[in-house]
């Protein structure tokens, strides 16, 4: 692999651990507090295995940040893609200020609705301009399908 492809590996993986690190201080606010009275399913994980788990979605999908963008900048499928990446990594953090920092599972709920369409955009960009960085994106897919339901269920369950 080149060093410019690394090189954008781990910047990409730095700026979405960033991002991580945003959503995780708003869920800081309330995971202890509030999040605790909540009524959860049978189905909800301990709280132990959000972090681990984000923080191995997170370098995921910056290495597959990083191959697309190592296909060039200037190639509009790849500005395209990575438009669409960081979009998402926007709402994937804004979920965390909706459902912890607002203490709103509803409005989590339309928050991570709207992630998954723009994971699945981008799912779809990144396939055009390389499959593997697709693939990396899809164990993200699946906890964020994961997370929608436990979601949908902590709203309803409340």
């Amino acid at each position: 692999m080149k060093h410019a492809t690394v090189l954008k590996i781990i910047i990409a993986i730095v700026i979405c651990l960033g991002f991580g690190f945003v959503g995780s201080m708003a869920t800081q606010t309330s995971v202890d507090t509030w999040y605790t009275t909540l009524e959860k399913p049978s189905f909800n994980p301990p709280s132990w295995v959000f972090g681990p788990v984000w923080t191995l979605l997170y370098i995921l999908m910056g290495v597959a940040a990083g191959i697309v963008w190592s296909r060039g900048f200037h190639h509009v499928w790849v500005k395209t893609a990575l438009y669409h990446f960081g979009f998402q990594l926007v709402f994937n953090a804004s979920w965390s200020v909706a459902f912890f920092g607002y203490q709103s599972p509803l409005a989590g709920l339309f928050m991570i609705c709207a992630l998954i369409i723009l994971v699945l955009i981008t799912y779809k960009w990144f396939k055009i301009v390389n499959n593997l960085a697709a693939y990396l994106l899809i164990p993200y897919i699946l906890w964020i399908l994961f997370a929608a339901v436990l979601n949908f269920e902590i709203w309803r369950l409340n």
